[in-house]
């Protein structure tokens, strides 16, 4: 008997290179999280920090060359994608998993109708007549909100607002009723209003359909709405990793705690400042060797800059990469 608890996208140590006339960009180190069936997980970090270059890492969707998946097992249901034929990966993108792009306004193509770039994966991937898949077509437009769903079939995508351009691209990544959902920062270019619409479309099908979900961010107040688990990314890595509630409660790495300063507070006077984040992201032209967010740490010391660290469990719902211990208010004792 199949076990209902078991991780359905299982990565472990996945590394991504990039080669460049300048040398090596180690864009993913070692990166590791599972995902259960109908569970949300928030990828979060600064951009640069690996997060979409990981999630197009899964899918194979880089460019090889220059880019290079040279390490890790990436074990979707059971079979490792690294190891399947071409026709079998192709059977799964678009089909098991749905992968919504970070701009909705140069995602779709521009030439076909909306209709066309819907109904051609429920035909490739579910072997519907042309007939079914107009109507299944409708229906998920539909489903995503958007009204008189014939008729616009037959419109282009610059005939739809953004908002809409998005809902679009949300109901092309559903329409094959996949097991995991990939969002790429899919509200970042929306407006508020329209992105709360959005988050709310998400919460609604997810709960309908009972998919899971990898959602990519930079935005710490969405991810706190939605997201069950967060994998905090920085320099190519999972710096820390916990439970939604668990990591806005108590955050243990000194950049999950640098990020969550940045937010805006309700009880902070008019014309305060915003903290930022002192220094620049790392160069990522060599594997690290060092913790990468040392020289930008107020907690750092000389461990810090010769060993790397590695994740280690606070909790059972909870790790991180970091010789520093906020418990206890002094270095990790390892």
């Amino acid at each position: 008997m199949k076990d209902t608890n078991a991780a359905i996208l299982d990565v472990v140590n996945l590394k991504t290179v990039f080669s460049t006339r300048d040398g090596e960009v180690h864009a993913v180190n070692n990166v590791s999280f599972s995902l259960k069936p109908g569970e949300l997980l928030g990828i979060v970090g600064e951009s640069g920090s690996g997060k979409s270059v990981t999630m197009m890492s899964l899918l194979k969707l880089l460019p090889m060359p220059p880019a290079e998946i040279r390490s890790g097992v990436i074990e979707f249901d059971g079979q490792d994608i690294r190891q399947i034929s071409d026709e079998e990966l192709r059977r799964i993108r678009g089909g098991e998993i749905g992968f919504i792009f970070q701009d909705p306004m140069t995602s779709l193509n521009p030439v076909f109708t909306v209709g066309f770039q819907l109904v051609e994966p429920l035909r490739v991937h579910m072997g519907l007549s042309r007939k079914a898949a107009k109507k299944r077509a409708a229906e998920l437009l539909e489903l995503v909100g958007i009204p008189d769903a014939p008729a616009r079939l037959k419109d282009f995508p610059h005939q739809f607002s953004g908002g809409m351009r998005q809902r679009v691209m949300i109901a092309i990544a559903l329409a094959c009723d996949p097991k995991v959902l990939i969002a790429d920062e899919p509200t970042t270019a929306l407006d508020v209003t329209i992105q709360a619409q959005i988050l709310e479309l998400i919460k609604e099908l997810r709960q309908k359909l009972g998919m899971a979900i990898v959602w990519i961010t930079h935005d710490l107040g969405v991810i706190a709405e939605i997201a069950d688990r967060v994998a905090v990314m920085y320099a190519g890595q999972i710096v820390e990793h916990a439970e939604v509630k668990e990591l806005f409660a108590n955050p243990q790495h000194p950049y999950t705690r640098a990020l969550l300063e940045t937010l805006p507070k309700m009880n902070e006077a008019r014309g305060t400042r915003l903290a930022s984040i002192d220094g620049q992201p790392p160069n990522l032209d060599h594997t690290p060797v060092s913790c990468e967010f040392s020289p930008r740490c107020p907690y750092a010391f000389e461990r810090c800059r010769k060993e790397n660290p590695q994740r280690r469990e606070i909790s059972s719902a909870h790790d991180v990469a970091c010789f520093w211990d906020f418990t206890s208010g002094g270095p990790f004792d390892a």
